[in-house]
């Protein structure tokens, strides 16, 4: 089971390599959003695209990482 709030704490401290790590090998939708924001902080908006379109979110043009991130702790907190 993946600790999503170790992911959350990775992500918000801009340590998305060890997020990435956690993420990669989990097939959730969930996952694939947090590896979508991963991919954002990276720089890598056409990777993130793809990651986005797995957890079935959209990507906006206008995106706050931050923002994602935040909506990412809400959401793992409810599940």
């Amino acid at each position: 089971m993946t600790d999503y709030q170790t992911v959350v704490d990775h992500l918000s401290t801009g340590n998305w390599e060890a997020a990435h790590e956690i993420v990669q090998s989990d097939e959730s939708a969930l996952a694939a959003w947090a590896h979508g924001i991963v991919h954002l902080i990276e720089g890598d908006r056409k990777n993130a695209g793809y990651w986005y379109r797995r957890a079935d979110r959209e990507l906006a043009s206008d995106v706050s990482i931050d923002n994602e991130i935040e909506k990412l702790r809400t959401e793992t907190r409810c599940s």
